[in-house]
């Protein structure tokens, strides 16, 4: 391609790669120090990021300020439909990490354990009970792919376990969604969404 033909092979073979793991993962988040290395990547040779994915119709957004880069797409293909239990989740930990962030440096880490993310779940009061440990753990590993938590602790059983919230939670959850998915709980709660439509409920 001409639009890599300045880069030495390797920065080349770097690019395909990143490219490709922005395309399954979505986001890429400085805080991860296993990708750290490609966020800089991507900031140096922003402009042919910007420019070979836009062909593909995707747009880069690039946040510094919060050391996170997400791959959208305007024409809202390839998007992930979420099941009412993985938006209930994606929403509490953007609760959680607006709470521990407030209560946080800029700079530290937001950690938060599965007690937290229960106890937040029963204060919505949209089941009597818990999440089960088999949908916590499967939506953990899904968000995990996406790059928006790292699990610290492999029992995902124990409440005490932990979780890591990266910054790329405030672009999957932006304020607007907030709202959005406050509604759709509301009405589950209220009991006018069943349990079958719950598997066809989204948050973008």
């Amino acid at each position: 391609m001409e639009l890599l033909g300045k880069m030495l092979q390797k920065d080349k073979d770097e690019f395909k790669r990143i490219c490709n793991r922005l395309l399954s993962h979505c986001f890429l988040c400085k805080g991860n120090v296993t990708n750290k290395s490609d966020y800089y990547f991507v900031l140096n040779h922003r402009l042919e990021f910007q420019e070979y994915l836009s062909i593909l119709g995707y747009r880069l957004e690039i946040n510094e300020e919060n050391g996170v880069i997400q791959l959208t797409n305007p024409q809202n293909y390839n998007r992930l439909n979420l099941k009412l239990y993985e938006s209930i989740i994606l929403l509490i930990l953007r609760i959680l990490y607006d709470e521990k962030k407030r209560e946080l440096s800029i700079s530290d880490e937001v950690i938060v354990n599965l007690g937290d993310i229960q106890d937040k779940y029963l204060s919505l009061k949209i089941r009597e009970k818990m999440i089960d440990k088999t949908t916590m753990r499967n939506v953990l590993h899904l968000f995990r792919r996406f790059q928006l938590i790292e699990t610290l602790d492999r029992d995902l059983s124990n409440e005490e376990s932990r979780v890591l919230i990266y910054d790329s939670i405030m672009m999957a959850v932006r304020v607007e969604d907030i709202k959005q998915a406050y509604e759709k709980l509301e009405a589950y709660r209220k009991g006018r969404v069943s349990d079958e439509e719950a598997n066809e409920n989204e948050v973008d």
